[in-house]
Formats: C-alpha cells, structure tokens, sequence
C-alpha cells in the first residue's frame, strides 16, 4: 500500500535525524585538524569512486553521459574540496584588532539536503563535503529516480568519514525516498538548515517549510555574443558548455542572443562545429516534446540530440551535437524560450546591443531570474553595461555558462547550488559553500562610550531666553508661544 511506503519512509527519515543530532554534538566539538582530516578523507574517497558513481548515475537516471558524469564528481571532490579545505570553521575565524572584534564560527546544526535527479552523486559529494567541514551532519533525501546512486555516495562518504574519525550517522541517506519523507526531513525539529537543489515544487516546498533553506531557481540563461567576440572561440566554449552531459546543469546556455551583423559568420561557425539548425517543420516536431501539461518533458532530459530527434520523429546525423532553431518570440508559448535541460538551443537575432540586451532580460524574467546570463565579448564597456542591466546573480564572460556559472573556469565560489537572490525568490544571490553553514558569533570590546542625548529645554527655560531678549510682551504670553511652537516640533 501506498501509505506503508510513506510510514516507512518517514520512520527511516526521523531514525537519521535522530543520529544525525547524535553525531553533530560530537563532531561539533572537534578542532579544526580533526575536521580537516575527516574531509580529506571524504574528499580522497570521492575521487576513488567518481567513475563508478558516474556509471551508476547514467544507468540509473538514463541522464547524461558517464564521462560527464564524471567530470562533475571530480569537480566536487576536487575542486570544491580545494576551495573549502584552508578556510577556518572552528572557533575564532578572525580578529580585527582596529575595532577589536572576534568572529567565531558555530555550525548550524543538521542540516537536510535535498539531491536531483540530474546530479545525483555530485551534489550528494559537494553537499556533504561542506556541511562536514562546517561541522554538520547531514541527511540526504535523493530525487526518487535517482535514489541507489545517491544513497551509494552517500555510503562512501559515511565510511571515509568515520575511518577518518567522525562518528556513526554523521552522512545519511534516505533509501526509500518519497514526498512525506522528503517533507518530513525538512519540517521536523532536528533539521536547523536546508540546501535544496531540486525541481521548482520542492524548492518550494523547503521555502514553507519554515526552516532556514537555500534554494535554487530555474536556469534559464541567456547568452549575447556581441560583433566583437572571437565567434570561433565563442562558439567552441558554448557548444562544449551546453552539450556538457546532455545540457543537465541548469547554468547551461538555453538561448544565443547574436547581434544581426554577424548572424551569418555564427551560424556558420556552428554547423562547422557540429550544431544543426533546424527548418520550420523540424522545429515544430521538437517544439512539440518539449513541454507535457505546460510542463518540461522529463524525457527529453539529458538525452542526446539523436535521441531527442527520434522522439520527435526527424532524422539528423550521427555526429551532430546540438541542436539549433531560430526563434522571434518569447512566452510560455513559445517552448523553445524556456528552458529545456537538453542539447537544444534557441537562436534570437537583435538590430543592436540594446535590442540584445533587452531580449536577454526577457528572457530571464520568463524563467531564469537571477540565475545567470552569458557575454562573449571583447569590449570591456559593453561587458560592462550588458552586465549592468542583467538581473542576474552571475554574468559569465567569455566563458561556457555550464562552467562560469558553477566556478570551473572563473573565479566564483565553486559550488552545485545556485543562488538567484531576491530575483528568484532566494534568500540568497552567492554560490552556496562552507559560509553558509555557520553562525557567525561576534565578540567586541567596547572601544567608546555611547555620547548622551542634549537635554531638551524646558518651556520655563526657553521662556526665559525669549522674554530677556524678546519683544515688550508679558511672560504669559511668551510661555504661550513657545508651548505652541514646540508642540508642533514634537519636542
């Protein structure tokens, strides 16, 4: 029955809290060495298994490629590893000796993370790595078509943690995932924080929860390749950045804004480099699985484009990587406006930069606020003033979105979760890391005294100034004034 499933998957939520709690209270006592060490050795044993987790996602989900898969494991093992391992999360993390202030770092507690379906093992490694290295424990609640994957780096990082020292369910997975479970994990008394990566309805759903969440919107992004960017290099950035596992990482490129004087020589520089521009009848037959209810069509989610023309009835060649149509509009009516998590790509055509720039807007404000737009360009004032107008939390230049946005090839906090601020309804606009899962304690040292209010003046007195310096009018009548002009000043 359909409410056992829930009833157990509910029990094994709350059982991991409980140990959650358990292991937080120890591991919160611990120095900075030990924690360190514990997320060495989470890290390593990442790195050890990112190729068999990579395998386990794509068999799994049907999502993406295995090599990609791949990459994404190794960029949380790695790379975020390398970004998190020197910053300070015990105790006093800085002095400022001028205004003689400490800051001292506490962690948050347990923390509850929700993982995707379409990065099911790099999320679980980069969430876990930084709620441990903050001192937390975390229970993990895996997207249910994704759920033996998760579970499995889950286990791996578990077991690494405790060879290094950390204590029993400090990393825990939910093995029968269900909504009531995930609900559960997120509204229960033990969980302080949420990190939720995940479809709009469960970013929301942690937003209500009434716990402290960090939550993603989606990734819409649009790209402006101005007249002055190196078009080839562009383009390679931009096809690797999109056809990067099947377009499954929501800081890909869903739309090229291109300005009309070198539509042409992009277009080109595309077909040589193994896009395909779809005509109006193929256009139509991808239009038409791209959206299910008004909704996107989980099928076409991470697939090839040979398996995205197969579903939609058209023949394309072997070796073509993406695929390409031209489009004028913009509204849920038009699909290939929105996003689509796949290796397809709209293509919009703007007289100028301020026609580029306004149709990018557009685009995000459809459905990608405050995530992230693209530029390729070479003039660093119109990077500038593009950037400006962007309600984007990240603006990546001259690099794939895929990799700017997420901090592979720019300088932006490594991290697999997103912000999009006030924009998109966030709580926060940064890439989410360690910083996000301490308190911050202040101790400071009085430096001045606090100066004291001036005594108001009492009419009596004021009275008095007026009448030795005033007119030849009788004290009456000078109390009589300065009780009216005060009491209109509110003093």
């Amino acid at each position: 029955m359909r409410m056992d499933i829930d009833l157990e998957s509910i029990q094994e939520a709350r059982n991991f809290l409980e140990q959650a709690q358990q292991a937080q209270q120890i591991i919160g006592k611990m120095s900075q060495h030990d924690i360190d060490q514990i997320v060495h050795g989470m890290a390593q044993a990442a790195l050890k298994e990112s190729g068999r987790l990579a395998s386990l996602a794509v068999e799994e989900t049907g999502y993406g490629k295995v090599e990609d898969k791949l990459t994404k494991n190794l960029f949380s093992a790695r790379d975020i590893y390398e970004s998190v391992k020197d910053k300070k999360t015990v105790g006093i993390i800085s002095r400022d000796d001028t205004n003689k202030v400490w800051e001292v770092a506490e962690p948050v507690g347990v923390v509850a993370g929700i993982i995707p379906s379409t990065n099911p093992t790099s999320t679980a490694i980069f969430k876990a790595i930084i709620a441990v290295k903050s001192r937390n424990a975390i229970v993990l609640s895996p997207h249910p078509a994704a759920a033996k994957c998760t579970k499995e780096a889950a286990d791996i990082l578990q077991q690494a943690a405790v060879q290094a020292g950390a204590p029993a369910g400090l990393i825990s997975c939910i093995s029968k995932p269900t909504v009531a479970a995930a609900n559960e994990l997120m509204k229960h008394q033990v969980t302080k924080v949420i990190l939720a990566t995940g479809g709009s309805d469960m970013v929301k759903a942690a937003y209500s929860s009434g716990k402290p969440a960090y939550g993603v919107g989606p990734g819409n992004v649009p790209v402006f390749i101005h007249s002055s960017a190196n078009i080839q290099q562009a383009v390679k950035q931009i096809i690797r950045s999109k056809t990067f596992d099947y377009g499954t990482i929501c800081a890909s490129e869903q739309a090229l804004v291109v300005e009309k004087s070198i539509k042409r020589k992009v277009k080109q520089e595309l077909e040589n480099q193994g896009a395909y521009f779809l005509d109006d009848y193929e256009k139509k037959r991808i239009e038409g699985i791209i959206l299910i209810n008004g909704r996107l069509n989980p099928k076409i989610v991470g697939q090839s484009p040979q398996k995205l023309a197969e579903l939609a009835g058209i023949a394309i060649t072997d070796d073509c990587k993406l695929l390409v149509a031209e489009e004028n509009n913009i509204g849920k009516a038009y699909p290939l406006s929105l996003e689509k998590l796949s290796p397809i790509l709209a293509f919009y055509v703007a007289d100028n930069w301020q026609e580029a720039s306004a149709t990018c807007a557009q685009l995000l404000e459809l459905g990608g606020l405050g995530h992230t737009a693209g530029i390729h360009c070479q003039d660093e004032a119109m990077i500038e003033s593009f950037a400006l107008e962007q309600q984007a939390s990240r603006v990546v230049v001259n690099s794939g979105t895929t990799f700017g946005g997420i901090g592979a090839t720019t300088g932006i906090q490594p991290s697999m979760t997103l912000g999009c601020g006030s924009y998109g309804n966030n709580i926060s606009s940064d890439n989410i890391s360690v910083e996000h899962l301490l308190n911050i304690k202040r101790v400071a040292y009085g430096i001045r005294e606090m100066e004291e209010a001036p005594a108001v003046p009492s009419y009596q007195q004021v009275a008095n100034v007026v009448a030795s310096n005033g007119p030849n009018i009788s004290r009456d009548e000078i109390m009589d004034i300065v009780k009216t002009v005060l009491q209109e000043l509110k003093l």
